[in-house]
C-alpha cells in the first residue's frame, strides 16, 4: 500500500477534528445569556478597559498596552497611540483619563505637527466637558498656532471664549476662522451668539455706570448736607485705616481723631440695620435709629427717623395703646422714660429733652455717629434699675 501524499494526511486530519467537533461540545463556547459578557473580556473587542491591568490576569491586555507605550516605537507611532487611547476614553466618556493619555501624547515631542495639534485639540475638548475652560483655551491656542487652519481648535476656542463670557474673543476666533471657511455653520453661529450677547452686556454696562454715577452723585450730596448740618461721623475701620491720627481743629484726641472727613464708606449702617441715611426730594434727611433697652436687653429700630420730628412723635406710638410684650410691670409709658446718648470718647451720658428734634440731638458737639446710625438709651426715670444704671456715670443735659 502507498504511502499517502502530504497534502491527503493533512485533509484527513481536519476531516478527523471537524468530526471530533460535531460529537463533542465546545466547552468555553458563548452562549445567547453571556455573549456580551463574554465577549467584552476579549482585549481586541473591550468596551471599557479595567482600572488597573494586572499581566497576570490579563496578559492580552497588557500585551496591547505594552505595545501601545512601547518605547522601542518611534515618537510619532507612541503619540498616535496614546492619541487612540485618549480617544477610547473620551468616548467613554472618562474625560480625566483622556486628558492624562494626550498630555502622554504630547510628552513624545513627536516632529508631526498636525498630530500634536489633534492631541492638543483633543485635549482641549476632555477639557471642555471637564470644565477647565482655561485650560481647555490654551489648548485650542496651542493647537492653533501649530495648524492654523485647524477648524476643530478654532471652533473649541471660541467655545471656550464663550464660556468665560469674553464676546470679543469668541469674536476673534469666529472672524479668523470665518476667513478660512466662510460658510462654517458652527463658527457662524457661535458668533451671532456672541455679538448678541455682547450688545446685551455693552448695554448692561452703560446702565451699571449711569446708576453708579447716579448714586455717586447721590451721596456726594448727601454727604454735603450732612457737613452743612454740622453732624459728626466717627470713622469706620477702613476709614481710619485711610486717614491720619493728627489731631482734629478742636484740639481734642480720641474719638475727635476720629472722626470721619464724611467719607463714603462711613455711611452705612447695612450691616446692623439694613437700613442707611437718605436724602428725600425736599432736602430733608431721615436716619435709621437704634433704642436700648438695657433693663431687658431689648432694642427697638426706627429704618427712617425723620431728622425734623422729636423723640416723642415715636416714642408716643411705640409705648402708646399697646405696649411691648416685655414691659410686663407696664413702666414703659411716654411720660416715664429717660433718654440718653453716650460721648464715646468720654463715656459720658447725655440726656435728650423728649420734645426735641432728632436734628437737634445731631447737631450736638459730643454726639458722634457710628456706622452712621445714631442710637440711645432708654430707661424708666426714678425706677430702681435706672438709678443703678446711672450711679458712677457722669450725666449732663443736652442743649
Amino acid at each position: 500500500m502507498a504511502a499517502p501524499a502530504q497534502g491527503e494526511d493533512s485533509d484527513d486530519g481536519m476531516d478527523e477534528f471537524m468530526e471530533k467537533f460535531k460529537a463533542q461540545k465546545y466547552k468555553n463556547a458563548f452562549n445567547e445569556s453571556n455573549w456580551e459578557e463574554e465577549f467584552n473580556k476579549v482585549p481586541m473587542f473591550m468596551k471599557t478597559a479595567p482600572e488597573n491591568i494586572d499581566p497576570e490576569k490579563n496578559p492580552d491586555l497588557a500585551c496591547i498596552q505594552s505595545i501601545i507605550h512601547d518605547d522601542d516605537r518611534t515618537p510619532e507611532e507612541q503619540a498616535r497611540g496614546l492619541k487612540d487611547e485618549g480617544n477610547d476614553y473620551f468616548k467613554e466618556k472618562n474625560y480625566k483619563k483622556s486628558v492624562v493619555s494626550y498630555t502622554e501624547g504630547l510628552k513624545k515631542n513627536c516632529m508631526d505637527l498636525e498630530l500634536n495639534a489633534i492631541l492638543y485639540t483633543n485635549r482641549a475638548a476632555a477639557h471642555f466637558y471637564l470644565g477647565n475652560m482655561r485650560s481647555a483655551l490654551n489648548d485650542a491656542t496651542a493647537a492653533k498656532k501649530l495648524k492654523p487652519d485647524h477648524v476643530k481648535a478654532i471652533i473649541r476656542g471660541a467655545q471656550c471664549s464663550l464660556e468665560l463670557r469674553n464676546y470679543v474673543g469668541v469674536l476673534q476666533w469666529c472672524d479668523e476662522g470665518l476667513k478660512l471657511f466662510p460658510t462654517d455653520k458652527k463658527l457662524l453661529e457661535l458668533r451671532a451668539t456672541a455679538d448678541k450677547l455682547k450688545r446685551e452686556a455693552d448695554k448692561d454696562s452703560r446702565k451699571a455706570k449711569v446708576k453708579a454715577k447716579k448714586e455717586q452723585n447721590e451721596k456726594k450730596a448727601l454727604l454735603a448736607a450732612i457737613k452743612e448740618r454740622g453732624i459728626k461721623l466717627l470713622k469706620t475701620e477702613l476709614s481710619r485705616h485711610r486717614g491720619s491720627d493728627s489731631e482734629d481743629d478742636d484740639g481734642h484726641g480720641g474719638a475727635s481723631r476720629a472722626l470721619a472727613d464724611l467719607e463714603l464708606d462711613g455711611m452705612g449702617s447695612q450691616e446692623a440695620t439694613g437700613a442707611r441715611v437718605f436724602m428725600d426730594e425736599q432736602g430733608v434727611l431721615h436716619w435709621p435709629v437704634l433704642f436700648l433697652y438695657p433693663e431687658h436687653n431689648q432694642t427697638d429700630f426706627i429704618s427712617a427717623f425723620c431728622e425734623n420730628s422729636s423723640f416723642m412723635d415715636h416714642l408716643a406710638v411705640m409705648f402708646g395703646e399697646e405696649l411691648p410684650p416685655w414691659d410686663t410691670e407696664r413702666k414703659y409709658q411716654p411720660q416715664n422714660l429717660q433718654l440718653f446718648f453716650e460721648d464715646p470718647e468720654k463715656g459720658h451720658l447725655y440726656q435728650v429733652d423728649l420734645e426735641t428734634s432728632l436734628l437737634n440731638v445731631l447737631q450736638h458737639q459730643r454726639c458722634f455717629l457710628k456706622a452712621g446710625s445714631p442710637s440711645f438709651i432708654v430707661l424708666v426715670s426714678g425706677s430702681l434699675f435706672s438709678k443703678q444704671f446711672l450711679s458712677g456715670k457722669k450725666v449732663k443735659r443736652s442743649k
